[in-house]
């Protein structure tokens, strides 16, 4: 993939992530627990794929993303620890949402996979930005 597509793409990745966050909070004011949990998972999700996306990777599996976020920014350092609970919290509740049977999400949980995929979108912006930005000055350097 070449620098313009994945800054791009990343861009687009994480637009849809804080649009996913928009519908999470919709779904839980109208009351939609389970749709909010999921939603709040994608958002993280998409964050997520922003990130990898640019270092050019990408996977359909949601498991392979997962594992390569945490091998290259959460176990070097690049971001907290807290992350990965915040992942690991919301895959879970993501799962039982879809999947359990007679799983029922609280408000409370509802409210609360909101909170971390807003800590989790938060945490990543200003890397994300500062990354773009350096790409794009590469990109624009290579035009001239």
């Amino acid at each position: 993939m070449d620098t313009r597509r994945g800054v791009d793409l990343s861009k687009y990745r994480f637009e849809r992530a804080e649009e996913t966050l928009n519908a999470a909070i919709n779904n839980l004011d109208n009351g939609f627990n389970n749709e909010s949990a999921t939603r709040s998972y994608y958002a993280i999700f998409y964050g997520m794929v922003a990130v990898t996306l640019l270092n050019g990777f990408n996977a359909s599996k949601h498991s392979s993303i997962i594992s390569y976020f945490r091998k290259n920014y959460i176990k070097t350092k690049i971001f907290d620890d807290t992350l990965s609970d915040i992942i690991c919290t919301a895959f879970e509740v993501r799962t039982e949402a879809d999947y359990g049977e007679f799983y029922t999400v609280s408000n409370e949980e509802a409210q609360k996979q909101i909170d971390n995929a807003k800590i989790f979108l938060d945490t990543i912006r200003p890397y994300l930005e500062k990354c773009w930005a350096e790409m794009e000055e590469k990109i624009n350097e290579r035009n001239i």
